[in-house]
């Protein structure tokens, strides 16, 4: 599976942006639970959303509960991810990532096995 993300870019505090990443290669897409998670420099990669294979169930890291959401359109093989009210420790570089072997959501890093290149987000105060 090839994780193409894009969407990234720099806003200032309060603004948003749309973050947007498509897969290709492997099984069907809807075959796969799929996950956002963000690293800033020196910090640990985060958790940040997650949705299962269908759309139905979603999960957000406790940082961006009710200002980002996670939304896939099947048809499309692509994942979103909504970002609202954005404040400058969201400055990360943003991966967007497949667990191929689950359909629910998870936050667990080590589930993911299929993960896209990365897109900057800079929030500026």
């Amino acid at each position: 599976v090839q994780l193409q993300a894009s969407g990234g870019g720099m806003v200032q505090a309060g603004g948003s942006l749309r973050l947007s990443c498509v897969a290709s290669g492997g099984r069907t897409f809807n075959n796969y639970a799929m996950g956002w998670f963000r690293q800033a420099p020196g910090k640990e990669r985060e958790f940040v959303a997650t949705i299962s294979w269908n759309g139905g169930s979603t999960y957000y890291g406790d940082s961006v509960k009710g200002r980002f959401t996670i939304s896939r359109d099947n048809t499309k093989n692509t994942v979103y991810l909504q970002m609202n009210s954005l404040k400058p420790e969201d400055t990360a570089v943003y991966y967007c990532a497949a667990d191929s072997y689950g359909v629910a959501p998870t936050p667990d890093v080590n589930d993911y096995d299929y993960w896209g290149q990365g897109t900057q987000v800079t929030v500026s105060s």
